[in-house]
């Protein structure tokens, strides 16, 4: 199974990408996804979770209040430590078992942290997807309604945009209109369906 790791900063449009890669037939593993299954109501993590840092982490239903728990886990790293020593393994057990029950001619696996992660082993190529710094606040203020800080210590916690485009074999830009971005993954699926079949 030929695999394309798909990353990016935040707010750089990974989600707009994959949906245009599915959009083509590709599947696409995301391993955001699989962190909202891992965290859902009822969990083993999520009680982890909310015994760790008390209830109050919980929406009202039950549920992970993400908002809550990233203003924790980005004010302080040990809690940030604390909280992937927990989840990662599980989500990169889930994420082997997707990708292994992948039938398309080749696998995106979606991971804004593909790069810092053990992930990136499972990949034979990575694409990353690259807007400039000051569009990520300002698509992600829009998309999230999340201050510009917040967003910033994201940014500051994720690898830096050169190390991530000196490690890319592709780089999409996404700086321009919804259609160059569709003509852009157009040309790499035809690229990545020959890929594959050597």
């Amino acid at each position: 199974m030929y695999c394309v790791g798909l990353t990016g900063g935040i707010g750089s449009g990974k989600t707009t990408v994959s949906n245009l890669f599915q959009d083509l037939g590709i599947t696409i593993v995301d391993t955001d996804v699989i962190a909202r299954k891992v965290v859902a109501k009822g969990s083993p993590a999520l009680t982890a979770l909310a015994q760790h840092f008390s209830p109050t982490i919980l929406t009202d239903s039950g549920e992970l209040d993400r908002k809550k728990l990233r203003g924790i886990i980005f004010s302080d790293a040990s809690e940030k430590a604390w909280v992937e020593d927990l989840l990662h393994p599980v989500i990169r057990e889930q994420t082997r078992l997707t990708l292994t029950a992948s039938k398309s001619p080749y696998t995106i696996l979606s991971s804004p942290l593909l790069l810092e992660s053990p992930d990136a082993a499972l990949v034979d190529r990575v694409l990353v997807v690259d807007i400039s710094e000051d569009d990520q606040i300002l698509r992600t203020e829009t998309r999230d309604g999340v201050g510009k800080d917040q967003i910033q210590n994201t940014i500051a916690a994720q690898m830096p945009r050169a190390q991530r485009l000196a490690k890319a074999d592709d780089i999409l830009d996404n700086s321009g209109s919804l259609d160059q971005l569709r003509k852009r993954v157009h040309a790499l699926d035809l690229r990545y369906r020959e890929l594959a079949k050597s």
